[in-house]
């Protein structure tokens, strides 16, 4: 044997794996467009409409930040573009907006644009009669009924401080929205001084839920960086990075405040407690984007899916009773061919959105995670991970058991790559049927290629990272995946998903963050808000042409008065039987996701050709924590439909 066949025998399995793994790799990239993409693409339209904002307001291009952060400012700047989509005035369509503007730092209230979009001015909601600093910005945004008075509150939580949540105060005559509307009221109290001197809360997430299961709806907020002064620029020091890139439990703590009483009227308030000791250190000191809550085993306690970046995700067990929280972390089974990160609970992933729906169509939730998935950058995967158990009493016992029985199809589906990605929601956009899923990608856009000692950093050792001076520049005029667009991934006939972005108009090359989802005028057709990094905002009118049926479910507690939306039941589920006997999964969503929140109206498309009436169940809890079902008779189309002891369509 030459010398050169010595050399490649001692190397041939290498080599195979290097064959294997290019192969495999070719082979699992998402496709190109095609004639069926094409076809499929003429089933939507979007129409893409500029979002009003307050006049007079001074920009930024980038964060001040700690001095010791200066040289990856661009990088501690890359999040805090939020949107929510609700009702907030009261009129009975999910037509108004809030957004946190990093250009600005400011909470903006503002009509969707459209044909009753002159309603109000745009105004921002300021918080000025609490404790506050030029080291503060907020994040994101979460309306929710609070105190419980059938208003829509708003929950905005910052870098810089604790939370605050703005009440909705009582409007004479249906007075338009104004500053005037809300009045802010600590989540945490406390005595933090003229200036705010408080907890320096890095928050990224929040999700709202009944997790106790007492009737009131409960707030888990998720922290990135550990409480510090991350954007004072007059300090030299007292803040760190992760210390792992795959492992890293020094980030912020984070926190479930339980609810425990509120008042209503002229003078409204709200009060919740810290539940203690729910959540082990590994999960609470995880680096936290993105969170979502969702009742997956059918007993009416929310699960908690915990999104960490430079660490494993966290999907938690809801075990809790009235007054006292309790969650058991799960973790899936790895089977010989998976790649450890592919297994829930175990994956080294930058976790950065989670949404829930029923992907495979077996009458069960699945879920969907953004990770950064960018080729030839880093290039880990996104997670669709699918329900394998039998039925809902198989999945509850598995959960019981601490097993995660799902799986990840993301290479098959076609989903697994798209880029630095983000948010991300799972909604049917023409009634199919099908759930579409739109993702947002992107990190700092600039003109000097930074990717190189990006991945130099990929590689360093954990016993550096944490330290930031080892990191490398990434400053304004820098770029990292600056270029990467929205995605919008829809099913083929075959199960296989394509990104239509570009062909529907929404593939814009700019960093987008979160993504807000919810029928704005009514006809039955969702729309899409999404919130971009260091840009304006955008709202794409769903004008798709021949869509299926629909059925569109305000889900409320009570009625309230004449300026009210109704009190939102967080956590109720809705499955709906077909006539040919397929099911069809909703609820009510409190917030789940990066910085993007979709409306709380359930949503269901049902598909071509369903007449009614149909049988839905409803399942949920009342005031005093009892759980209730009922199945109804409802055609397709809207219905408002009261929650107490049991279920009357109004």
């Amino acid at each position: 044997m030459t010398a050169v066949g010595r050399l490649l025998y001692r190397n041939l399995p290498g080599i195979l794996a290097l064959v294997l793994v290019a192969t495999t790799f070719t082979a699992a990239q998402r496709p190109g467009p095609s004639a069926a993409a094409d076809e499929l693409a003429d089933e939507y339209a979007f129409t893409p409409m500029s979002i009003a904002m307050p006049e007079g307001a001074q920009q930024q291009s980038i964060r001040e930040v700690n001095q010791a952060y200066g040289h990856i400012d661009a990088w501690i700047s890359s999040v805090g573009a939020g949107i929510a989509m609700n009702d907030l005035d009261g009129d009975g369509l999910d037509n108004d907006l809030c957004i946190t503007d990093p250009r600005t730092d400011q909470v903006v209230v503002t009509p969707t644009p459209g044909a009753r979009d002159q309603r109000y001015d745009p105004f921002t909601v300021d918080a000025d009669e609490l404790p506050m600093n030029d080291m503060i910005a907020p994040m994101g945004c979460v309306p929710g009924d609070f105190n419980e008075d059938g208003r829509r509150d708003l929950l905005v939580y910052y870098w810089g401080r604790t939370p605050v949540i703005n009440l909705a105060l009582p409007r004479a005559d249906r007075e338009p929205l104004s500053p005037d509307s809300y009045r802010a009221t600590e989540l945490v109290p406390g005595d933090y001084g003229d200036t705010y001197d408080g907890p320096q809360w890095n928050s990224n997430a929040a999700a709202v839920a009944d997790f106790d299961g007492d009737g009131h709806d409960d707030i888990y907020i998720g922290n990135y960086f550990p409480h510090s002064p991350i954007l004072d620029p007059s300090v030299d020091g007292g803040v760190e990075m992760n210390d792992s890139l795959s492992n890293a439990a020094n980030g912020g703590e984070d926190y479930i405040l339980r609810w425990t009483d509120a008042t209503t009227g002229p003078d409204p308030s709200v009060r919740y407690a810290e539940a203690e000791g729910v959540l082990d250190t590994d999960v609470s000191k995880g680096w936290v984007l993105a969170a979502g809550a969702n009742d997956l085993d059918g007993d009416q306690l929310p699960e908690l899916y915990i999104a960490q970046d430079h660490g494993p995700d966290a999907l938690l067990h809801n075990r809790s009773t009235p007054g006292k929280v309790e969650f058991a972390e799960l973790r899936g089974t790895k089977g010989p061919m998976d790649p450890k990160s592919k297994v829930i609970g175990n994956d080294s992933f930058k976790g950065m959105g989670i949404d829930f729906g029923d992907l495979n169509d077996d009458g069960l939730y699945d879920m969907f995670v953004s990770n950064i998935t960018t080729p030839y950058g880093v290039q880990e995967s996104n997670l669709q991970f699918e329900s394998t158990a039998a039925d809902r009493e198989s999945l509850r016992h598995q959960l019981n058991e601490g097993a995660a029985p799902w799986t990840d199809r993301s290479t098959d589906a076609g989903t697994a790559w798209s880029g630095w990605a983000w948010d991300v929601k799972l909604a049917d956009f023409t009634n199919s049927g099908r759930l579409d899923i739109a993702q947002t990608t992107g990190f700092v856009k600039g003109e000097v290629n930074r990717w190189p000692q990006l991945q130099e950093l990929a590689t360093a050792n954990d016993n550096l990272v944490a330290d930031p001076d080892w990191w490398p520049r990434v400053t304004q005029g820098d770029d990292l995946a600056g270029g990467q667009k929205l995605h919008f991934f829809a099913e083929q006939e075959n199960g296989r998903y394509v990104d239509l972005a570009d062909e529907l108009g929404l593939g814009v090359p700019v960093p987008t963050r979160g993504i807000a989802v919810g029928d704005s005028n009514g006809d039955g057709l969702l729309e899409m808000a999404v919130a971009r990094q260091w840009a304006e905002p955008v709202f794409y009118r769903n004008d798709s042409p021949d869509t299926g049926e629909y059925l569109a479910l305000r889900l409320v507690h009570d009625t309230g008065g004449d300026d009210t939306a109704g009190t939102p039941v967080v956590g109720a589920q809705v499955r709906v039987t077909t006539p040919d006997g397929e099911t069809a999964l909703g609820r009510v969503d409190g917030g789940s996701g990066h910085s993007g929140k979709r409306a709380h109206q359930v949503h269901i498309g049902l598909g071509h050709g369903v007449h009614g009436p149909l049988d839905v169940t409803l399942d949920w809890r009342d005031r005093s924590g009892r759980r209730r079902e009922q199945t109804l008779s409802l055609d397709p189309g809207h219905h408002t439909i009261e929650l107490g002891s049991q279920a009357e369509t109004r």
